[in-house]
């Protein structure tokens, strides 16, 4: 399913190397500064210049030992990559000053209708330990949450954006307690910056379907702009995984959505729920490519025998995982669901709310983790870790071609301070400027 584009309002704001002036996308500033601006249009063409862009892999021992990359100018004309050229120090262009770009990245799992962020800081509490305990303690939070909910949404995309990020998916609470308001404050949270940021929304029962009333909302949250249906733990919270999951698949079947699922559940309940939506989306061709399961944490708990079954079965269903990457005894088999295919996304989560204390938004950072989980230490394995990052665009393909940026190419990319995609991930390196649908947002 193609994600909707949600209106905003324009934002844009702390330049850090590119300025928008004079009714001109973009002009030529000193690197660097901090600019307070004023929006800008994407109807003017503009070109950058000292654009440092990877050109290919140079091997020794039969190993990739390097990235090559080069100087280019590049055009941009109406939100889109016009043309990219050999470079020209002397053109009345933007300098770009030799910074790497990159694709903008994506964080393909997050909640940003609940953050605290914005709010003083405030750890999380030792005695709520379970999925359930969180859903009592929300209850009781939420309604003076909601007051303030979206002046802290828009800060908390100002911090993704900071971070290199201009496109997300948000998980958005749709439960008695708060009934639609969090999805119509989410909604007008995205309105307000609908010219810097994209989001596709998922209808999601934090609270559990049956466990609280919740079906009644969801089927009005499914006829909403929302782009996927939700689900929570359907055994241990709804204590049952059938019901429920007959329920979302119904509920995304009618409405024309996609599926992505929050799978805390590990060991037994979590591998059925696994196994049955993937028969659903057997059954029902048209939720193949847009069905996910969030977290899954079943599959951290497998022989490489089952791994490998049950990976196999989701490329083969189409069927994604979304994954925050988390560690300790939890390490998700990333490496064997590319193996087969599988759609892999990574996402922050919770930033600084009462789920978790950390998050510091930058989803370069997680795809730092992933590198250190599972080993990626050389040069082509980082370079192909980006992908976590930018949900599979990448610079260069496994050979070493250049396949981005092209002509035709949306106008969404960072300028980060570092030589190669390599070095990107493995020093989390410093994001100068964010650049969505060619107008710069950071």
């Amino acid at each position: 399913m193609a994600p909707q584009s949600i209106s905003r309002k324009d934002f844009i704001k702390n330049s850090s190397i590119l300025l928008a002036a004079g009714g001109s996308l973009l002009s030529s500033v000193p690197a660097l500064a901090t600019e307070q601006v004023k929006p800008a249009t994407t109807g003017k063409a503009v070109k950058l210049k000292n654009v440092r862009l990877e050109t290919g892999f140079e091997y020794k021992d039969d190993e990739v030992s390097h990235t090559t990359t080069d100087l280019f100018m590049v055009e941009i004309d109406h939100g889109k990559i016009k043309a990219v050229l050999p470079n020209d120090p002397k053109a009345d262009a933007v300098d770009a000053k030799g910074l790497l770009m990159l694709p903008a990245f994506r964080d393909m799992h997050i909640h940003l209708d609940k953050t605290y962020y914005g709010l003083p800081w405030r750890a999380n509490s030792s005695k709520r330990r379970t999925v359930k305990d969180m859903i009592a303690y929300e209850q009781q939070v939420i309604p003076e949450l909601l007051k303030t909910s979206i002046p802290r949404t828009e800060k908390l995309i100002e911090l993704l954006q900071s971070k290199g990020t201009n496109y997300a998916r948000s998980h958005v609470n749709i439960e008695p307690t708060s009934g639609l308001d969090s999805l119509r404050h989410l909604e007008q949270a995205l309105a307000n910056k609908k010219d810097s940021f994209q989001a596709e929304l998922v209808a999601f029962p934090q609270h559990g379907i049956y466990y609280t009333k919740t079906e009644p909302l969801m089927k009005e949250a499914a006829k909403m702009n929302v782009d996927f249906i939700g689900g929570l733990d359907p055994y241990s919270i709804d204590g049952s995984i059938e019901k429920h999951m007959d329920f979302i698949v119904q509920l995304a079947l009618d409405n024309h959505k996609g599926i992505d699922i929050h799978l805390h559940e590990s060991g037994e309940s979590g591998m059925k729920t696994i196994e049955y939506l993937i028969n659903k989306v057997i059954e029902n061709p048209a939720l193949k490519g847009k069905t996910f399961v969030s977290h899954s944490f079943a599959l951290a708990h497998l022989d490489q025998k089952k791994t490998d079954e049950i990976a196999e079965k989701l490329g083969n269903a189409q069927v994604g995982i979304t994954s925050t990457i988390p560690f300790a005894g939890t390490i998700m088999p990333i490496p064997t669901l590319y193996k087969y295919g599988v759609d892999v996304m990574a996402g922050n989560d919770c930033i600084v709310d009462h789920w978790s204390t950390f998050g510091s938004g930058s989803i370069l950072q997680k795809v730092n983790l992933s590198a250190q989980l599972y080993g990626y230490r050389n040069e082509f394995a980082l370079s192909r870790s980006l992908r976590l990052a930018t949900h599979n665009i990448l610079p260069l393909d496994d050979k070493g071609n250049q396949q981005w940026p092209k002509a035709g190419d949306t106008a969404d990319f960072v300028l980060v301070e570092a030589s190669c995609s390599a070095e990107a991930v493995s020093r989390v390196s410093p994001v100068k400027s964010l650049v969505h649908r060619g107008n710069i947002v950071y």
